[in-house]
């Protein structure tokens, strides 16, 4: 399956360093991390829920789209 995944920069570098030093693809070492990730266990409860500060009547922004990840990462990253 493919799918698309953002990744700061250097976090990319660093994987593919790590695909080319041990003979690997980059799928190849994410897919490890990935694993490794998910081999841990999960905390069964967050210790400290967070209460998030609610004002305004609510609903987005003008021209935020909600069902669009990519323009919404650009709006975060203030690319837009």
């Amino acid at each position: 399956m493919r799918t698309t995944v953002r990744l700061e920069d250097d976090i990319l570098r660093r994987a593919k360093e790590r695909a080319v030093a041990s003979g690997t693809t980059l799928t190849g070492v994410i897919r490890e991390a990935l694993q490794a990730y998910l081999a841990r266990p999960v905390d069964a409860a967050d210790p400290c829920p967070v209460a998030l500060p609610v004002s305004g009547s609510g609903g987005t922004l003008p021209g935020i789209d909600l069902d669009d990840t990519a323009s919404l990462y650009d709006v975060m990253d203030g690319r837009t």
